[in-house]
């Protein structure tokens, strides 16, 4: 698919002082003139931000870590998890379409989002509030039909359960992700066949969804109030950021004491050249 930047364009972009110093703590994690390899985490960033992905964010990334600006580009428009134009304000909902999922029932999950959302993907509602595409397999075939809103996994859907969700987020509710037919993962629809006493007093959350709903942040935008995230070497200072970004030496760089010289070998006696061998064949008389 041909992926273009979007024909408008905002007029300006600057992360903001909290996503600035989250984002200078991510260059610390790589080494000195390699500062590029923190591309995909800052350009995420910035789509957090803002939502998604103008020319002006990604030429602010690509100056921070000295690129560029076309190998900025050829990042942000191969990877199809960058949004190259605005998304719904509250949501953008990721369908997937692939085999299991379509055979499961991914079209009709697709049929609700052109009902509700827009007739075509990456078109936004008339509200500005959803949007939404098909996207490739999404790696949870055992929970087909699925959907990815915001950062989670909403497994095992129906079109009418996708509907509910939709007029949940649109409620100002965080719909609780993971499957929602009652499977506690990806074990048998039908009931488990073994390992049945795990049943007994569990969460009836699995540890991802458990953790969404804690936090509650399926579709909210990080706020940059995130503590960053340095190096292991970096010391973290008050305002955040690293005092400094020492690498530690090696375990086994421990001072030795210099190990005795070997004795200078005498050179060796000249040999008596040898004699030319003959190469001539023997003769047969």
């Amino acid at each position: 698919m041909l992926r273009r930047l979007h024909s408008e364009q905002p007029d300006s972009f600057a992360f903001t002082p909290e996503n600035q110093e989250w984002a200078e703590a991510q260059i610390t994690k790589y080494p000195e003139g390699r500062q590029a390899s923190a591309i995909i985490p800052l350009l995420w960033r910035a789509q957090e931000q803002e939502g998604w992905l103008s020319k002006l964010a990604i030429e602010y990334v690509a100056d921070m870590l000295g690129m560029a600006y076309i190998r900025a580009l050829e990042v942000a428009t191969f990877y199809f998890m960058f949004q190259l134009r605005p998304v719904g304000s509250v949501a953008h909902i990721q369908v997937c379409g692939t085999t299991s999922c379509m055979i499961c029932g991914g079209e009709d999950l697709i049929g609700i989002c052109r009902e509700k959302i827009a007739p075509n993907p990456h078109e936004l509602s008339k509200d500005g509030k959803f949007s939404w595409e098909e996207v490739e397999c999404l790696g949870a075939c055992s929970n087909a039909p699925m959907a990815q809103i915001g950062k989670d996994y909403y497994e095992d859907l129906t079109a009418a359960r996708l509907s509910e969700i939709i007029d949940e987020l649109l409620a100002g509710k965080v719909p609780t992700p993971g499957p929602q037919n009652g499977r506690y993962t990806s074990e048998p629809a039908s009931g488990l066949t073994s390992l049945a006493a795990h049943e007994k007093g569990r969460d009836p959350l699995n540890a991802s969804a458990r953790l969404a709903a804690d936090i509650g942040d399926t579709v909210k935008r990080i706020d940059g109030t995130e503590v960053p995230l340095l190096a292991p070497w970096g010391k973290q200072s008050s305002a955040g950021l690293p005092k400094e970004a020492a690498r530690p030496k090696p375990a086994n760089a421990a001072k030795k004491a210099p190990a005795e010289k070997p004795a200078a070998k005498k050179p060796a006696a000249k040999k008596a050249a040898a004699k030319p061998v003959s190469r001539k064949p023997k003769s047969n008389e």
